[in-house]
């Protein structure tokens, strides 16, 4: 049975005035999945986002979501979508309440129904007790919360998730993810852009990353791990935070990540004797060693800072 494509995204392309922000890029989500779009500062990611979701009108290129046309079909597009953008959009001199009965009534929501789910909502994102309170007396992470919540309240199909937990205190991120992915689990498609490569390794499906406007690989999260040539790394920690890594045949370069060091290498298992040696002659321990795979972190730097070069 062939999985049911509910964003089509075909040849698109925005230009301003001579600068491409985004060169032809071509994707397909899944329906039920979520789908991650990540790059550096500057890599057309928001200006994809915009473009998907109808704010901006593409140069060249068709979106599609649920079979229809943004850009010919506009509002029976727009019904499927809950988006968080870039920056927040709700209003300052209203409640969480007053917000999220608005965007009800805009979706026409009857009124028992979007008093039902604003509160059914306050209570998901712990916005209760601030429930009354004007959005611009809250923290960040408050109102980030209510923003997120505000593109849950349509029982949206598909959500646009542009950088949701970005300078969010540990709580606000956690409870977002979390709630991300419960709306995964009933069925949502979702559409998550992030700086966060951990973030994005746990919780997406298919991740696309983005360089100068091109999407220069899009795969599993696995998948895309196995690209990095270098794709074997050795952890190792000593007991003396004094003790520095000496230069080691077969390493090809050494990170330092606090009191750890991560020796990147084709040949792991050359190097963990030579570690060992090397501890014992400076009389100390190794509390901790592990062999690694690549991670996301890896795959991204490569994919990015070698379209840079």
């Amino acid at each position: 049975m062939n999985p049911e494509i509910i964003i089509r995204a075909s040849n698109l392309t925005k230009q301003f005035n001579s600068f491409t922000a985004v060169d032809n890029i071509e994707f397909q989500i899944e329906k039920g999945s979520l789908f991650g779009l990540l790059g550096p500062n500057g890599a057309g990611k928001t200006t994809t986002i915009r473009m998907l979701t109808g704010i901006l009108k593409p140069s060249a290129g068709r979106v599609s979501i649920g079979g229809h046309d943004i850009q010919k079909n506009s509002l029976e597009a727009k019904q499927l979508m809950g988006i968080v953008p870039e920056m927040t959009n709700a209003y300052m001199d209203l409640s969480p309440l007053q917000n999220l009965s608005l965007i009800g009534e805009l979706y026409g929501i009857a009124k028992d129904e979007r008093i039902k789910r604003a509160q059914r909502l306050l209570d998901m994102f712990n916005l209760t007790e601030k429930g009354h309170h004007e959005v611009k007396t809250l923290s960040k992470g408050l109102q980030q919360r209510v923003v997120v919540a505000m593109a849950l309240m349509n029982d949206a199909q598909v959500l646009f998730l542009d950088e949701p937990t970005s300078g969010l205190d540990v709580e606000s991120a956690r409870l977002i993810r979390d709630i991300i992915v419960k709306a995964k689990n009933k069925g949502t498609t979702i559409l998550l852009t992030t700086h966060n490569i951990q973030e994005a390794d746990q919780l997406c499906d298919t991740i696309a990353i983005m360089n100068r406007g091109k999407i220069v690989a899009i795969e599993r999260p696995e998948n895309l791990k196995r690209i990095v040539k270098s794709s074997m790394s050795v952890e190792v920690a000593f007991s003396e935070n004094t003790v520095k890594v000496p230069d080691l045949d077969g390493v090809n370069h050494v990170e330092q990540k606090g009191d750890r060091y991560k020796l990147y290498t084709d040949r792991p298992e050359d190097i963990i004797p030579q570690l060992v040696e090397y501890a014992h002659k400076q009389g100390t321990k190794i509390i901790s060693l592990n062999t690694m795979g690549a991670d996301l972190e890896d795959v991204f730097l490569q994919l990015t800072q070698v379209k840079n070069t």
